[in-house]
This record gives C-alpha cells, structure tokens and sequence, in this order.
C-alpha cells in the first residue's frame, strides 16, 4: 500500500472545528455549511496548473443499488468542482495525461444529535461513500433535537509524489435524507472557498 491510499483510507474522525483550534488549519462557516482545511506547508501551489480525477475515485460515493453510473450527488459535486478550479485558472484533463493533482472526494450523511445551546457540527468520516437510515427532527423536551448531517471531504493529490497535498472538509445540516442540489453546490463551493492555502496562512505555519 502506497502512501497516497493510506492517506485516503484513514478516517477523517475529528470534529470540524475542533481540527482548526487545535491544528491551526483554516476554517470558516458560509451559509450554514462548516469547513476546514489542511494542507502540506512544503508544497508550491502556484505550480499546480492542470488536474484530473483521482483514477480509483468511486462513481456513486452514496452507495446506490448499483455500480457503474453516478448518482446525482455525485454529478453536482464533479460539476461544482471543476467550475471552481477552472475558475481558479487549473485546468482539467485526462487522468492518463499526466496532471499536476489529482482530486478525489468522498460524501456522508449521518445522523446527529444536537443539544441546544451546542456546536451544530460533528465530526468528518472515512473515505468511503454509503447509505443512510431513517430522518427525525424537531425539539424533544429533553433540549436536545435529530437532524442530517452532509459532509463532503475533498483532497487534492500530487500527481507526481502520489501524496496528499491538501485536504478539505465542509458540513452542513441537511433539510432531507439526502445533500440536495443546492446544498451540494453549497458546501463544495465552501469547502474549496480554502483553496489554494493563502501566504498569510503558509507564514502562521511556519512561526
């Protein structure tokens, strides 16, 4: 096992904003959804010009009846991330073309539990698509109340080093069983909101 699937097989089992207070990554909250990020202070991202798919990136990461096409989710999210990187000037193109990084992501929907007066945010999860059970809601007498949580994990891979060059993680409370369209977009647009590391945030790494 290389070092690239050790790093997409570990679970992500850290509390999204408890991975920026205690790890000084960068977070932010945008229209309900929490994210963070990491990444590898030594890397160059200016130099990451072209990108292509992760090779063993799933088709359905929400574990449909059935292999071999996508599930809508994972169209919009495929669809949000490439009009945010070209956005950003990186340029998509076949994964046997040699690209700069690769990117994969993974999708979960579990769920919580929050006590009033709590964090809304839990914790972020393997790398692995899934199904989901059942959906409770409202505000039981005992402060505390059901919902979905969605999370999205999105990681950019040095294509030559076959190693993790950043990581992102965005959640949100979800209004159905699954990440609507609208959330989709949503948390992905937020999640790579963090995305390329800024120079003030490569410089607080570094004190």
């Amino acid at each position: 096992m290389n070092r690239i699937t050790r790093f997409l097989a570990r679970p992500a089992a850290l509390a999204v904003t408890g991975l920026a207070l205690t790890f000084g990554m960068g977070a932010c909250t945008t229209a309900n959804v929490a994210s963070t990020s990491d990444f590898d202070h030594a890397v160059n991202f200016r130099a990451y010009k072209t990108w292509a798919w992760y090779p063993k990136q799933a088709n359905d990461t929400e574990g449909g009846p059935a292999r071999g096409y996508e599930s809508f989710t994972d169209q919009r999210i495929r669809d949000a991330v490439t009009k945010d990187l070209g956005a950003k000037g990186l340029t998509e193109v076949a994964s046997n073309a040699t690209p700069d990084v690769f990117v994969a992501y993974s999708v979960r929907i579990e769920n919580q539990q929050q006590r009033v007066g709590g964090s809304p945010f839990g914790y972020g999860y393997p790398y692995y698509g899934y199904g989901y059970g059942g959906y409770g809601y409202g505000y039981p007498y005992g402060g505390s109340y059901n919902y979905k949580a969605g999370t999205v994990i999105i990681d950019i891979v040095d294509a030559k080093r076959k190693e993790l060059a950043w990581r992102g993680t965005g959640q949100a409370q979800l209004d159905k069983n699954t990440i609507t369209e609208e959330e989709t977009y949503r948390i992905v647009n937020s999640v790579l909101g963090n995305y390329p590391p800024t120079d003030e945030r490569r410089r607080q790494a570094i004190r």
